[in-house]
């Protein structure tokens, strides 16, 4: 297939006023090829400072890019470079003098993709009920062409809604679960700081995504169309790595979104958080940063940290001015979740050595705390005094049963179950992340019917940015259920699959969720690649309690209530741990 080569080029965008430019010129369309290397390095985009027009312009172009790439049958089969497509777009639509100029230029664009034949299943509605509908408001306006757009090129995009590509396509294809799966995106691997071309194109990609696929778009907590605007001149502007680094991270916090972590193949991101760290973690008890969890390895036995401290400095930063400037670069569902991320991070830096500045027993100390590379904490040796025994399962005082469910194994299930099918009691541990194998076969002890737990919404990629709602799931119950009481334990790393477990345990009546909120993000993740060879993700699946109740952004909501204190950290106790067993002592 056939594409024209960028390499070299440069287009400069600039306010040109000539007489020339009310001609619209003729903008072919290139060719899509999953071998397309031609823009695998850069753009050829430069854009001079950008005005508040320029900004209006590329706001609309990022919209009418992202509606074709999804909506077009045409590029839904696989006929067009979307990428090349914008890249040639871009200085075109930001030199525009006027939004009939801009529109003139994204009609003819738009008529070079040729015809786009009726279609008759446009029409139908979905076999499962809608939970969301899609957001077209900036086509059409209160049933009124928009004033975005002139009333030529409104009238094409309306048509192309109205008779739009069918099913999965070139660009995006349904995963095994529904959650929308995005293909054939390069990811401009080299340079690490890619241009500005590049850099909008991870923008316009990004916003677009999760503007016809996100199905917590509803949860956001602000309008979705503003933060395309908002963010041009951050990324036009992020001309270092770690400008554009930031940006991202900035434009993924947004979604407010546990799931949507940022990955780096380079240094990157590794430096903006800290080449070196702990052996071991922050957690945040009563709104306080408490150093509260250690590695097993012998390197955290040399740390001078002890269970609860309370970190007050951070090489010299006070710890709020640290949270202050972490929590707009995380992507988190809930509080609970942002601050057990930030304590991920805390006590990180860019040498070796930390200066620590704790609150121990009311006393402060300055410390000097060892830090290390991923790599070397990865190597560390066990220590042989931390390292338990296989504890996946056992049997507590009083005969109450205990599982870890981030131990236990699929193979195990019916020997726990076996082992502790006479115990007054179980206390299943699900402040950790289980095996998907253990989920399918361990709540079906706990049921003697079957029992709906859950259901999801997904995208409808017949109407991208529709979203649809799925029938309730089942546990089916085993021969011998187990009848006696059931406690869960979470927390705020209760996270995913083990939010989902939640759900399918707490069907059981005689079972009690205790501990704390947990991090607010399920259902099957989404993964995004931008240009620099990044990768985001977000929850490409909304799971819902049978009744419709959301957990995206609520998490799973205990109905006991257990806090730890710093106390209880500094004494090594589990006090969730020893509330569980009083719960069931008491059920006697």
């Amino acid at each position: 297939m056939k594409s024209r080569a960028y390499i070299g080029t440069v287009f400069l965008i600039t306010a040109l006023t000539s007489p020339s430019r009310a001609q619209s010129p003729s903008i072919k369309p290139s060719v899509a090829t999953t071998q397309n290397t031609a823009l695998r390095w850069n753009s050829g985009v430069i854009l001079p400072p950008i005005s508040a027009k320029q900004i209006d312009h590329l706001a609309v172009l990022g919209k009418v890019w992202g509606f074709v790439k999804y909506y077009h049958p045409a590029v839904g089969a696989g006929k067009y470079d979307l990428d090349t497509e914008l890249f040639r777009l871009l200085p075109q639509v930001a030199a525009a003098t006027s939004v009939a100029e801009r529109s003139q230029l994204l009609s003819t664009w738009l008529l070079g993709l040729g015809d786009v034949p009726a279609c008759a299943k446009c029409a139908e509605l979905p076999n499962l009920p809608v939970k969301q509908q899609v957001d077209l408001s900036w086509i059409t306006h209160l049933q009124q062409l928009s004033p975005e757009l002139s009333p030529e090129l409104s009238k094409q995009l309306i048509q192309l809604r109205d008779n739009r590509h069918q099913g999965p396509g070139y660009y995006v294809t349904a995963g095994s679960a529904g959650n929308a799966v995005f293909t054939h995106e390069q990811a401009y691997a080299t340079p690490t700081t890619p241009d500005v071309g590049l850099r909008l194109l991870a923008l316009f990609r990004y916003w677009n995504m999760v503007q016809y696929f996100y199905p917590d778009r509803h949860l956001i907590g602000e309008d979705w169309n503003e933060i395309l605007p908002a963010f041009i001149p951050r990324f036009v502007a992020a001309n270092t790595g770690e400008a554009y680094r930031l940006a991202i991270l900035e434009l993924t916090a947004r979604i407010h979104d546990t799931h949507a972590t940022l990955s780096d193949k380079t240094a990157g991101l590794t430096h903006l958080w800290g080449d070196y760290l702990t052996p071991g973690l922050v957690s945040f008890i009563s709104g306080k940063p408490v150093y509260a969890k250690a590695t097993i390895t012998t390197l955290a036995a040399q740390c001078p940290l002890q269970k609860g401290d309370i970190i007050t400095r951070v090489d010299g930063v006070p710890v709020a001015d640290l949270i202050k400037r972490q929590r707009p670069l995380i992507s988190a569902s809930n509080e609970a979740a942002l601050l057990a991320a930030i304590g991920q991070n805390l006590l990180r830096g860019n040498t070796p050595v930390g200066k620590i500045e704790v609150l121990r027993a009311g006393r402060p100390q300055r410390l000097l705390v060892p830090r290390y590379q991923q790599a070397d904490l990865s190597k560390a040796p066990l220590d042989p005094a931390l390292t338990p025994k296989d504890s996946s399962y056992q049997v507590l005082s009083n005969n109450i049963g205990y599982v870890h469910l981030g131990k236990l194994t699929a193979k195990q299930v019916p020997v726990a179950m076996q082992a502790l099918k006479d115990t007054q009691g179980i206390i299943l541990d699900l402040r950790t992340y289980p095996d998907f194998a253990v989920f399918r076969l361990l709540p079906t002890h706990f049921v003697t019917q079957p029992t709906a737990f859950a259901k999801f919404t997904m995208p409808d990629l017949t109407y991208p940015g529709r979203m649809i709602e799925t029938k309730p799931l089942e546990i089916s119950p085993t021969i011998m259920p187990y009848m006696g009481k059931v406690v869960v334990m979470v927390n705020e790393v209760t996270l995913s699959l083990a939010e989902y477990m939640a759900m399918a345990l707490q069907a059981n009546p005689r079972a009690t969720i205790m501990g704390s909120t947990t991090a607010g993000a399920d259902g099957n993740v989404t993964k995004i690649t931008l240009p620099g060879d990044l990768i985001t993700r977000f929850s490409g699946l909304s799971v819902l309690y049978p009744d419709g109740r959301e957990t995206q952004r609520v998490g799973i909501v205990p109905q006991v209530n257990v806090q730890p204190t710093v106390e209880g950290v500094r004494a090594k106790h589990d006090e969730v741990l020893e509330r569980a067993i009083q719960t069931i002592n008491a059920a006697k």
